[in-house]
This record gives C-alpha cells, structure tokens and sequence, in this order.
C-alpha cells in the first residue's frame, strides 16, 4: 500500500508540473494576444477563465489539481483564440464595410473619363449652336440683301419709264414715242402702241415740250419678276397755247415687270 501511495503522489508531481509548464505557455500566448488587442484579448480571457471543466469525482487530489489546472489553461487557450478570432472578424467587418463604402462613393461621384465625355459634348452642342445661328444670320443677311438689290432694280426700271413718258418735245415725237415703247411690255405696250401715231401727230400739232423728273419712289410689292412701285413725279410743259414751263405734279401706281434681261413697265395708273 505504501508503495502504491507513493507512485500516485509521483504521478500527482508530474500531472501537476506539467500543467504548470501549460499554464505557462497560456500565459505567453495570451500577453501576445493580449498585446495585439488589450482590451479585447483580456475580457475575453478573463470571461472564459471562468469558465471550470468540472472533474470526475473518482479521481483524487492530484487529478482535481491536474483538472483545474488544465481548465484554467484550456479556457485561456480558448479565450486567446476567441480574442484573436473576434479580432479577425471585426477586422474584416470594418475593411467590408469600407470596400462598399468605397464603391458607393466611387459610384456617386464620376470618373475623370466620364466628366470629359459630357463635356467635350456640351462643347460640341455648343459649336454645333453657334454655327447654325451664324449660318441663319448669314442667309438672313443674303436674303435681306437680295430683297434690297430687287427693290432697287424696280423702283429703278419705273422712274426710268415715267421720265421717258413724260419727257417729249415735238422736234422729234416720233423717237419720243419709240422711247416710251422700248421701256414698255405687256397690256401697257400694246396699248399705248395702237395710238401711237395719234400722240405723236397731237405732240407735234400742239408743239409741246415736256420735261419729267421723278421725286420719290416707293416699292409697294414685290411677286417673283414683278412689283408694284409708286412714283410722284412733276413735269414742266411748254406748248402752243401759252404754257411756258407749267409745273406739274404726278402721281402713279406703276407695275413693272422682267422682260428678258430688262426691267419694263407694264402697267401705268395715274393717282389722283
């Protein structure tokens, strides 16, 4: 009996140095961790320290030794290891919440490529706006000009009629007349054709001499290769009753009209 009492207290001896020898590697694994993360690592070591694997009831003093020793070294293992996991874990919660923070803030603010983009195509709405305003000025001006020109080769073309009709002297009545025809057409032309040896014979009967000039002129319209022009006019006559430089005034609505490259008047309406 003595002997067997002291091969168990040898046995006791030896459990219990090496769980001394356990706890003090636990001890060096949780200051480790503990100086990765102190406050973490030793609430949790300290809460699994608690922690007590219970021993059987057969075992004696040596084993409830050796059990509470391993407990204590297993629940700072443990604890180390939940430290140290716990650790991980709000490691790559933080680094996954910053990814997706990242790619919201990368979504929400544009690239430098995309800024470039939309402004190189404002820029180019811009010229393409620009260009079609001064194209439309330029064809406005050319329109605008080309109406002018029009006007003035009308209102020109009927003060050159009106001063052919009433400038005649009856020296020469018949290329007076022959005048007034080369800067007429139309129902004007032919009307005035068909009497006119009866002018001509009533100019030269009477002697009259009549000198036209014109004072103003105004298009009323224009349609295509016609136009209305308005003329005020005043002649002076001399003739074989005792007029002697009689002015007078005028008044005509005169329609001329293109007729090949010349510009003739078709119509004549005194005003009154």
């Amino acid at each position: 009996m003595a002997e067997e009492a002291e091969a168990e207290a040898a046995e006791a001896d030896a459990l219990a140095a090496a769980a001394r020898a356990r706890a003090r590697a636990i001890r060096l694994r949780r200051q480790a961790a503990s100086a990765e993360d102190p406050a973490e690592g030793g609430a949790t070591a300290a809460a699994t320290a608690t922690e007590v694997v219970p021993a059987p009831a057969e075992k004696d003093a040596g084993d409830d030794a050796q059990g509470t020793h391993d407990g204590h070294a297993e629940g700072a293992d443990g604890g180390a290891a939940d430290g140290a996991d716990g650790a991980d874990v709000a490691e790559g919660e933080v680094t996954g919440a910053a990814v997706t923070e990242a790619k919201r803030s990368w979504r929400r603010v544009p690239s430098r490529r995309v800024l470039a983009r939309v402004a190189l195509g404002v820029t180019i709405g811009l010229i393409c706006a620009l260009l079609a305003a001064s194209g439309s000025m330029v064809w406005q001006h050319r329109s605008a000009a080309a109406e002018r020109h029009r006007s003035a080769e009308f209102a020109a073309a009927a003060r050159q009629g009106v001063v052919s009709l009433m400038t005649l002297d009856f020296n020469h009545a018949k290329a007076d007349v022959q005048r007034v025809l080369d800067n007429s057409t139309g129902e004007f032309r032919d009307d005035f054709q068909s009497r006119a040896d009866d002018f001509t014979k009533v100019v030269q009967d009477s002697k009259v001499i009549t000198k036209g000039t014109v004072n103003a002129t105004a298009v009323q319209s224009m349609h295509g290769d016609s136009a209305v022009v308005l003329v005020a006019a005043a002649s002076q006559v001399t003739n074989a009753t005792g007029a002697q430089n009689e002015p007078r005034a005028w008044r005509l609505s005169v329609t001329v009209q293109r007729d090949g490259g010349q510009i003739k008047m078709s119509k004549v309406v005194f005003v009154p």
